[in-house]
């Protein structure tokens, strides 16, 4: 198009035409429609059966670490490697449909560790073992290459496992254990199950003095007397989706 029109003008028409209605119109290329082309396939392009495969029961603390906003890094010495897992991971929180968390490849690099730290929780992919030693850069260290998963000392509180976590844990593995399901099912029945997580946290909920949003009633959570693990998740939940009252 630049070729033949000599001016960058025609080919931002174009892309504004892409942005505005979904077309674009060519005379060589035909017409570009975005509605054949569904992010949502994009986002299923990993494989969940393949994490859960390679580390059982312990995907659920993957999943704990989304749900609750968590800094994740990933590392294996080949790149193709983790930018396949880590782009697999956001579908555990399917309902947020938030790939913008991935930084599937950064270096130990000043400027771009500044600019990953700036974000409030992540998944970040390193191919240098190094990064294991940067704790500050990590809630939860997967280690690839030998499917080691770790927790940060400092967010090990947070993390606290009980019975909820091994009930979903378990939802996960026979999900994902089940020959007849495909990837895009394991995800739905994972969904569901955070769907339930939801509807536990709405009863403690109040509308906030401003009347803008829904805010923890602590006291309320309190009151119902979870499990200490249970109650302490709900609770860190409710900070990831900023409804604590501040």
């Amino acid at each position: 198009m630049y070729l033949k029109h000599g001016s960058p003008v025609k080919m931002m028409e174009s892309y504004i035409a892409v942005l505005t209605k979904g077309v674009c119109q060519s005379e060589e290329n035909g017409s570009f429609l975005s509605k054949d082309f569904d992010a949502r396939k994009a986002y299923l392009a990993g494989s969940i059966k393949d994490i859960v495969s390679q580390f059982g029961m312990e995907t659920v603390i993957l999943h704990t670490a989304l749900m609750l906003k968590k800094r994740i890094v990933v590392y294996h010495p080949k790149i193709e490697a983790v930018q396949e897992f880590t782009r697999t991971l956001p579908a555990l929180v399917w309902h947020r449909q938030d790939w913008t968390i991935l930084h599937s490849y950064v270096h130990l690099d000043a400027d771009e560790l500044e600019s990953l730290q700036m974000c409030p929780g992540y998944v970040a992919g390193f191919v240098d073992l190094e990064v294991s030693n940067r704790s500050d850069l990590y809630d939860v260290f997967v280690n690839l290459a030998d499917s080691e998963i770790t927790i940060a000392p400092l967010a090990k509180e947070a993390m606290t496992m009980g019975k909820l976590h091994k009930e979903i844990g378990q939802l996960i593995v026979q999900s994902a254990e089940d020959p007849e399901k495909s990837d895009s099912q394991v995800i739905q029945d994972i969904s569901l199950k955070t769907k339930e997580i939801f509807t536990n946290l709405a009863p403690f909920s109040e509308v906030s003095d401003d009347g803008e949003k829904r805010v923890l009633n602590y006291e309320a959570l309190k009151q119902r007397r979870f499990p200490p693990a249970t109650e302490n998740f709900l609770y860190h939940l409710a900070a990831a989706e900023q409804m604590l009252k501040i």
